[in-house]
């Protein structure tokens, strides 16, 4: 997954995930957070990409709905 560039695409990110019953997270590094977290998102170090962990297979929505910061 892309990295954020801006508080924007963050807010974005989160409404989306908060919208799913399953659990997101984000992972840069060896830091995970919750994907549906502001807090959590902004305390993690960016890193050249972060990876996304879905806790579901139902998550064709969600994808669709992130596209643009998938890589």
């Amino acid at each position: 997954m892309h990295q954020f560039w801006s508080i924007v695409q963050v807010k974005e990110f989160v409404t989306a995930a908060n919208i799913c019953t399953y659990d997101i997270d984000l992972v840069s590094g060896r830091y995970t957070v919750d994907g549906k977290s502001l807090m959590g998102i902004f305390s993690i170090v960016p890193s050249e990409s972060l990876e996304l962990n879905i806790y579901s297979d139902g998550c064709d929505a969600f994808l669709e709905s992130i596209k643009k910061f998938i890589v």
